[in-house]
């Protein structure tokens, strides 16, 4: 059953989402949500410092010297995690200058701050959703399926009931992920060696992230001809993940604050109602 399409707030939108933008937990704390805010704190930072000592603060030393930027950072999914990402700038920043060896765990270390911003990213949704909801369990389920289609692209779409529109994105946008991985031999699953194109494609999720982890250490010792198209590939899919995370978020949340929905999918709308003229 819809909510009623103007409910009482609990604060404003925008503020929440800021505020958990610049401190996990904080706009769930400032909508009164204390507990799931000091969790999304646990959480988010959990996993970004776990992944800070794994990597060394090492992450943003992939970058050659000539790409090394302030706005670096903004093309990296760590941003979802503005006050993590202010920290790590600050105290590693690019590096002392020098080449050194990475760490082993630098790979799985790197996966974990990006996963900490994306889901920072969700959480940022969820506590916009709250805001506008009459209850929590309603910004629980228009977020839920939106997690979902990061973890599986075409999930959120199906667990929504659109099954046509779920499985179309599921086979296009892995088969262009497969192609991708295919046409560069595995070595966009590197982001040491395609720091910007990974970013893209890391909004793939979880299908990306175990393909890097079993095969992203692969050495390439050799030019590879289609490298360019696979990378392009690669990150497209990722890119239109993304997109399709958009239309899941406001399709759910259409349906649970009653807000109109503009999709082909909506529910038909009413006859339209007879007018009897008289002479």
């Amino acid at each position: 059953m819809a909510l009623d399409p103007n409910p009482a707030r609990r604060g404003d939108p925008n503020v929440a989402a800021l505020l958990t933008w610049f401190l996990p937990g904080a706009g769930h704390a400032y909508l009164g949500q204390f507990g799931l805010g000091l969790a999304l704190f646990v959480l988010v930072e959990g996993l970004f410092f776990l992944g800070l000592w794994l990597c060394g603060g090492m992450t943003f030393e992939f970058l050659d010297p000539e790409l090394r930027s302030p706005l670096a950072p903004v093309l990296s999914p760590e941003l979802g995690n503005l006050g993590g990402i202010l920290w790590q700038m600050r105290n590693y920043g690019f590096g002392p200058g020098i080449v050194r060896p990475f760490p082993d765990t630098i790979v799985f270390g790197s996966m974990l701050t990006a996963l900490s911003g994306v889901l920072n990213g969700l959480a940022m949704c969820h506590a916009h959703t709250l805001a506008r909801a009459s209850s929590a369990p309603a910004a629980h389920r228009v977020l839920l399926p939106t997690a979902a289609g990061f973890v599986v692209p075409g999930l959120g779409h199906l667990m929504q009931g659109r099954r046509t529109r779920g499985l179309v994105v599921f086979a296009l946008l892995m088969s262009c992920f497969v192609l991708g991985t295919l046409l560069a031999e595995g070595s966009n699953l590197s982001r040491e060696r395609h720091f910007y194109y990974w970013a893209g494609q890391f909004g793939i999720g979880l299908p990306g992230m175990l393909a890097e982890l079993a095969f992203g250490s692969a050495r390439v010792t050799r030019d590879i001809a289609y490298v360019d198209g696979g990378l392009v590939f690669g990150c497209v899919a990722g890119l239109l993940n993304l997109l399709a995370l958009i239309d899941v978020y406001g399709w759910s949340e259409s349906a649970e604050l009653g807000l109109p929905r503009k999709s082909s999918e909506s529910a038909p709308a009413p006859a339209a109602s007879k007018v009897e003229i008289r002479l």
